[in-house]
């Protein structure tokens, strides 16, 4: 198995507003080797009870990426999607394939 180039908006915080609230600036990173995956039926319907939202591909994020990977927006088949809820994440040296940690993807236009 092999993943696919993703594309990952990185925010950064570059200062605070009149009213006390953060800026930032956005740059995007090409991050390789993702596994795009389709969610199980219990991932779908978790991610509605939780987050009232629907699942509609599962990220498998490559060890060693040190990326943030939760509420970001990120890029591939030519589409624009957002993660959400908390990343998934096994402890890496047990973790037999090359993604050790998985993050639930939504539509976002």
């Amino acid at each position: 198995m092999t993943g696919a180039p993703v594309i990952l908006h990185v925010r950064t915080r570059t200062g605070t507003d009149g009213f006390n609230r953060p800026i930032y600036s956005e740059t995007t990173e090409t991050v390789a080797n993702v596994l795009i995956g389709q969610p199980t039926t219990e991932d779908i319907s978790s991610s509605i009870e939780l987050y009232g939202k629907h699942t509609e591909y599962m990220l498998g994020i490559p060890k060693g990426d040190t990326h943030n990977w939760e509420d970001t927006t990120v890029e591939f088949f030519g589409r624009r999607w957002r993660t959400f809820g908390a990343t998934i994440e096994g402890i890496e040296a047990n973790v037999p394939t090359p993604w050790h940690r998985k993050v639930r993807v939504c539509q976002y236009e």
